[in-house]
């Protein structure tokens, strides 16, 4: 059974979470599939943009607690699937050199959290519970707090993470861990949107970007500008800077390489 499902189109590949029956719980196998998507996509100089999705109401439930707690797997191949860390999940998106948008269609709890603050851009219906419910099961939102916190205010991170209870599209995106939440017959179309205007940027320019975007709030200022600095000449060498410069000043889309 297929967990994980990818199609293709014109430079973006959309990769749905599959496992309607097990709400798409974090199992080894979903995980296992999960990653090999995304190696394909990040190794395809032809896919300049990922939307991660779901089927069913719900995103992702988190860890698959059947499977944590020492029973059966949630699912049995022929061969034992291979576990993949869960940090090594979580930490390939900010790495990557693609842009990542989530298409949260569903609940959304627990390691699901993390999932979609590892988007570059995430957008909800909003009618979909968040929450940070770990505690609830005797656990921490542990590994997800690496990408959770820098996008939510000190004074609003211990309610949501102490007390555990849900919350609305509305409340995910105030605390900064989402960026839309809409009714769900506009949700493609915001996604659509977003898409359109990724591909309009140049890919390495977007690259670049998400650099930026991680790295500067860890530097030193004149550490940061110093970097930066050397950043921009580099880019400023590159064929991509010189066709957008020349689209720009002739009035034209530019034409970017993969």
């Amino acid at each position: 059974m297929t967990l994980v499902e990818v199609d293709r189109s014109g430079g973006v590949t959309t990769v749905t979470l599959a496992d309607e029956a097990n709400r798409n719980a974090l199992s080894t196998a979903l995980v296992g599939e999960l990653v090999a998507a995304l190696d394909e996509a990040d190794a395809d100089p032809d896919v300049r943009v990922v939307v991660l999705t779901n089927r069913g109401r719900v995103f992702c439930a988190g860890a698959d607690l059947s499977e944590r707690s020492g029973g059966k797997p949630s699912h049995e191949g022929p061969a034992p699937t291979p576990r993949v860390d869960p940090a090594t999940l979580f930490s390939r998106f900010r790495s990557s050199p693609k842009v990542y948008v989530g298409r949260i269609a569903g609940h959304c709890v627990a390691g699901g959290m993390g999932l979609a603050a590892a988007m570059d851009l995430t957008v909800a219906v909003d009618d979909a519970t968040f929450g940070f419910t770990q505690v609830r099961r005797g656990v921490a939102p542990a590994m997800i707090s690496v990408l959770c916190l820098p996008k939510m205010r000190p004074t609003e991170a211990p309610e949501a993470m102490l007390l555990g209870n849900r919350m609305t599209g509305a409340d995910a995106v105030r605390l900064g861990l989402v960026n839309r939440a809409v009714p769900a017959d506009e949700l493609d179309a915001v996604v659509d949107g977003f898409v359109a205007d990724l591909l309009a940027g140049g890919p390495g320019a977007l690259a670049a970007t998400k650099q930026l975007l991680t790295r500067v709030p860890t530097l030193p200022v004149e550490d940061a500008f110093a970097w930066t600095a050397e950043l921009s000449a580099e880019l400023f060498r590159t064929d991509e800077a010189r066709e957008g410069m020349r689209a720009f000043l002739e009035k034209r889309p530019p034409t970017w390489a993969g």
